[in-house]
């Protein structure tokens, strides 16, 4: 009887999977830790790869599966829920989302309809209201056609999460920090504790310039020195690879953030114009990293004018 229950279920799960385009990016899930996985995206630009440009992750525990954001289209998330699939059959129970950016949020329908709880930092709601949702989520349907088109939907969090939390799920113990606004409108990551497994969420970038947008690079640079004092084994950034050295994984955003914070604010400081003060930085340090030509501009841009505003 178990058998024809497994059965039946797998046979659902692929009928549902008929509703969602197939990705040709290889999707693939790597074991960590214990019963601590992730899936390892590419180094790309937000509509490279088929928007498979963002990590995931998840947990097997002995009640079922806790699951670590949802990358970028459900066409992703699908094949992510199809490699868990090869891993258990339990039960999809809970989606912590690190953040609401596209590249971890467009697949969330798909666990979703597997009838997991998603829960996210107190922020969510004040980018899920904004005009930037909808328009991207629209932009989104043409640039990552056929994998995001009018079928995809932005999902809403079962549970808002403003405070650090543990919870327990069959023989797991976990804690979710959660940081406020840092890179994104909130921010959080999870340890696994029985498997000492930390996902971070875009509070790292491994391995390439991490994006900077509209964050709060003060309380960006607080949270790294937050992060690098949490005990772990295992270390998952939000974009690159995943580690044992928890400390060289997140030495390239810790040191590329304080950098632009130093130079900049001194140059805010200074009164001096942004073209100026660009030009004047040595940049070495950093020029050799993958995404430099296209972010490292723009970050700098970006850190001013926050620097502006509240120096």
């Amino acid at each position: 009887m178990k058998k024809i229950i497994l059965l039946l279920g797998m046979l659902s799960m692929f009928a549902q999977a008929n509703n969602y385009e197939k990705v040709s990016v290889e999707v693939t899930a790597e074991k960590l830790n214990g019963n601590a996985y992730y899936i390892p995206g590419l180094s790309g630009s937000a509509t490279e790869y088929e928007g498979f440009i963002s990590n995931a992750g998840f947990i097997v525990t002995s009640e079922g599966v806790v699951v670590l954001d949802a990358l970028g289209t459900p066409s992703l998330a699908q094949a992510m829920l199809e490699k868990i699939r090869q891993i258990t059959d339990k039960p999809i129970k809970i989606v912590i989302v690190s953040h609401y950016h596209a590249d971890h949020i467009y697949g969330l329908q798909v666990f979703k309809e597997q009838g997991a709880e998603i829960w996210a930092p107190k922020g969510t709601w004040d980018y899920l209201d904004s005009e930037t949702a909808p328009n991207l989520l629209e932009s989104r349907r043409t640039s990552l056609y056929p994998w995001v088109n009018d079928e995809t939907r932005l999902i809403k969090p079962d549970r808002i999460i403003d405070k650090d939390t543990k919870f327990s799920l069959g023989d797991h113990q976990f804690l979710i920090s959660y940081f406020g606004k840092v890179h994104s409108e909130g921010d959080m990551s999870l340890l696994s504790l029985n498997d000492q497994t930390l996902y971070s969420g875009d509070i790292i970038f491994e391995g390439r310039i991490p994006f900077v947008g509209d964050a709060d690079i003060i309380a960006w640079s607080k949270t790294l020195d937050r992060v690098r004092n949490i005990e772990m084994e295992y270390f998952v950034p939000g974009h690159g690879t995943a580690s044992d050295q928890p400390q060289e994984t997140m030495d390239l955003t810790y040191r590329y953030l304080n950098f632009l914070l130093d130079k900049l604010t001194a140059a805010v400081e200074d009164m001096a114009p942004f073209d100026e003060t660009y030009q004047a930085i040595d940049w070495s340090e950093f020029e050799g990293e993958p995404a430099f030509e296209a972010a490292n501009r723009k970050n700098a841009y970006a850190v001013y004018l926050y620097l502006e505003r509240v120096l």
